[in-house]
Formats: structure tokens, C-alpha cells, sequence
């Protein structure tokens, strides 16, 4: 994206150059459409840019070339976006609340352990 989008990045000079990037922004836009949902407008709008073929021509194939890698750039954000808004909050240690026999289990090997204890002490 930035070959073309770029400030400095001057126009590409020849059809192979422009067939190159087309290919890798395609590229990149296959690789981010697995991340988004198949229904996305935004991916949608990008693949049917990279279904369309390029354009003859000086100023047309490099204006297709320009959209496309604005199509890349906004599903870029939309991916972004996405796994920001998806990602789950740090979980805290969440305690299960124990089943009832667990509880009545701990209850009598503490009450036995003091019975023992009991029995245990000398009389005096």
C-alpha cells in the first residue's frame, strides 16, 4: 500500500510494475479476507476491484491500481477494528462455585479431624 499510497512513491513506470503491485495488494487482500466476515462490504468492495481486470492504459490501470490500494487500506482498518473491538478483556481467576457434595465432603473431614484431635488430647 504504501509503494502507492505513499507521499514520496512516485507512479509506476511500466505495465509490469503495475501488474506487480496489483498482484500483492490482491495477495494481501486474500490473506485479510480470511480475518473478516464474508458479508463485509468492505471486503467486498476490495474483491470485486481484484476481480476486475486492469484497465488499458497509461492513467486508467494506475487509477485501478490507486483504488485498489485504498480497498487494501480500509480493510486493513476494518481488520484493526475488528480484533479490537473482538478481543476478550484479561479474565480474572473466576471461581466455580463448588456442587453441594463437595461442600457437605469438606464439612465432615474437618468435623472428623477434630474429633480425632479431641480424642487425641490426654484429660487431666
Amino acid at each position: 500500500m504504501t509503494l502507492v499510497l505513499g507521499e514520496g512513491s512516485p507512479l509506476p513506470e511500466t505495465a509490469a510494475d503495475v501488474h506487480d503491485l496489483a498482484l500483492r495488494l490482491r495477495g494481501h487482500i486474500n490473506q485479510l479476507g480470511a480475518l473478516t466476515s464474508s458479508q463485509e462490504p468492505t471486503l467486498l468492495r476490495a474483491q470485486q476491484l481484484c476481480s476486475d481486470g486492469l484497465p488499458e492504459g497509461y492513467l486508467p490501470s494506475r487509477v485501478h491500481l490507486v483504488r485498489l490500494a485504498e480497498a487494501t487500506q480500509a480493510l486493513v482498518a476494518k481488520v484493526r477494528q475488528d480484533d479490537i473491538t473482538t478481543t476478550p478483556p484479561t479474565r480474572r481467576w473466576d471461581w466455580r462455585k463448588p456442587q453441594p457434595n463437595v461442600l457437605r465432603g469438606a464439612v465432615f473431614a474437618l468435623a472428623l479431624a477434630c474429633l480425632v484431635w479431641a480424642a487425641s488430647v490426654p484429660r487431666t
